[in-house]
């Protein structure tokens, strides 16, 4: 008896054994290796590894790039490396919502203006310069005290995008709004619930805040007659028949009489090159005076009023829900 249950035991000990080498031990190693929540895991990759496809229209040629990369050439290459870190970290937001907006929207196909890329290097979507650009047209200094802080606005905003209604907004952008935004629905014609227009009372120190423009009087009914025949401007109507009829809350012109027609600001201003569509125009002589207010069609965040929230203490989550109505800033997954 004694024999037969000690051959028991070890057979026991044996199928113990085996069970323990085959199954609990690679358990162990699997469980140890795997510190981090699962959901944390599953969920990392999207933000850290997503690619976006940038059309360069100096080469002609589409690059992939690391989204947090680009958003730091989109940063160096649409706000002065001088403003405050919390400006800095609103145009980061801004910028990697604004390239994550394209490539929900565009998908495999890319933007119809540059197919095969969500977006493109100039200002037709946004800003981008590489860091090997950047050596060649900045100089040391600036690559040595700029890169390096948006660097960090990037990093320190990693993954992070805007959202209404829990998904992501497009978030227009422009210079200097000239103390008021607009409403998208008076520049554009598509309402957003969140592109509101709000004062921006922190400017003063933008370049853009004011500008003039001057031109001769026969240049200026050449150019009209020439795009917009219905006017028929002539040096004898041209007093009488300029005239303000609608101006936007943000203080941009709606509507304008030249001649025998409406135009609008925004055809003005491409016409004739100004950097705003919030002017007023002086006749003295044979001279035309445009003085204009702001930089940019004014829809969405104002970069120099968000540099101007930033030096009074404001935070960049701050900045983006002032100049993005009912928003919230979440990371992306």
């Amino acid at each position: 008896m004694d024999k037969g249950g000690e051959g028991m035991r070890r057979i026991l000990y044996l199928i113990i054994g085996i069970i323990v080498v085959t199954i609990i031990l690679p358990m162990v190693l699997i469980f140890s290796c795997d510190i981090a929540p699962p959901n944390r895991q599953k969920e990392e990759p999207m933000a850290k590894e997503m690619m976006i496809r940038v059309y360069v229209k100096e080469t002609k040629r589409i690059e992939e790039i690391e989204l947090e990369e680009y958003v730091k050439g989109v940063v160096a290459g649409e706000m002065p490396g001088s403003f405050e870190i919390d400006a800095l970290k609103a145009q980061a937001v801004a910028a990697r919502t604004k390239a994550i907006h394209q490539k929900i929207k565009y998908g495999d196909k890319g933007n119809p203006a540059h197919l095969g890329a969500e977006v493109c290097n100039d200002v037709h979507c946004q800003v981008y310069k590489s860091l090997q650009q950047l050596e060649k047209i900045k100089s040391k200094d600036w690559i040595k005290n700029y890169w390096p802080k948006i660097e960090q606005a990037v990093e320190e905003t990693r993954g992070l995008v805007i959202t209404y209604d829990d998904k992501l907004i497009d978030p227009l952008y422009h210079s200097t709004s000239g103390g008021r935004t607009e409403n998208s629905e008076d520049v554009f014609t598509t309402m957003a619930p969140y592109l509101r227009s709000v004062e921006s009372p922190y400017e003063e120190n933008s370049r853009h805040l004011e500008d003039e423009v001057v031109i001769s009087v026969n240049e200026f009914i050449t150019k009209i007659n020439n795009s917009y025949k219905k006017c028929n401007l002539n040096k004898d109507n041209i007093l009488d028949s300029l005239k303000v009829l609608e101006r936007s809350e943000g203080g941009r012109i709606l509507k304008i009489r030249i001649g025998n027609d409406i135009l609008s600001g925004r055809n003005i201003r491409e016409l004739f090159g100004l950097k705003s569509a919030n002017f007023k125009i002086t006749i003295l002589g044979d001279k035309m005076i445009f003085k204009t207010k702001g930089y940019g069609h004014g829809v969405g965040m104002s970069q120099y009023g968000a540099n101007g929230m930033a030096k009074k203490g404001y935070t960049f989550e701050d900045i983006l829900k002032h100049y993005y109505q009912g928003v919230e800033i979440k990371e992306y997954r």
